[in-house]
């Protein structure tokens, strides 16, 4: 006896002979990945634009210390050269005696190596972004340079100044007269100047490839 029964009827798939679906699946196809370095990739066309945009980033973190110092002297009543931070950074090679530096010739030329090691800083930021990182956006490359500038500053203060200035020079200034949120703040500015200027830079780049 046939029991009717409320249930929807059970559909069957046709099979073929040896008992398996008579159907294929589709095939999943998935976008094309570009290939990692990019084809055509050029480090010396990238170690180029670093050195321009590690110039300006130069230029940007010692103006933010500039003001910086002008603000502390202002608000905080005690007085610091606008190059404070020159003065500082030339104890490397002068030691103490380059805090009563206040002008001429050595200051300037301090101000000159600070933008040096800005474009080296700059070759390296745009090396690493361009082969790890060529296709971020504004925010991306904005997290991944302050990670990387923080780095840089943990490992020059903290991994290298720390004790080689006191082994070749017999003090610690920077470490000591740098606090450690200036140090911080400054590493930090130059990293955020490399990322918002770096569309402008890219654009450039394209043109440039684009005559080859």
């Amino acid at each position: 006896m046939n029991l009717t029964t409320g249930s929807e009827p059970t559909h069957v798939l046709p099979h073929d002979a040896s008992g398996s679906p008579d159907f294929e699946l589709p095939d999943v196809v998935l976008p094309p990945q570009p290939p990692w370095p990019e084809a055509g990739y050029r480090p010396a066309r990238y170690a180029k634009s670093g050195l321009m945009l590690g110039t300006l980033a130069g230029c940007t973190s010692l103006i933010v210390n500039v003001i910086g110092s002008l603000a502390w002297t202002v608000f905080g009543g005690e007085a610091l050269h606008p190059l404070r931070i020159i003065q500082v950074y030339l104890t490397f090679p002068f030691g103490q005696q380059a805090l009563r530096l206040d002008g001429g010739a050595v200051l300037a030329l301090g101000c000159l190596l600070y933008l040096v090691t800005g474009m080296f800083y700059g070759i390296l930021f745009e090396l690493t972004s361009s082969y790890y990182l060529p296709h971020a956006g504004v925010r991306a490359r904005l997290v991944s340079y302050s990670v990387l500038a923080l780095i840089v500053w943990l490992i020059n203060f903290y991994g290298l100044l720390i004790w080689l200035q006191p082994l070749l020079l017999g003090g610690r200034w920077i470490v000591d007269l740098i606090p450690w949120w200036v140090g911080a703040v400054t590493h930090l500015v130059f990293g955020w100047t490399m990322a918002l200027v770096y569309p402008f830079a890219a654009s450039d780049r394209s043109v440039a490839t684009a005559h080859r």
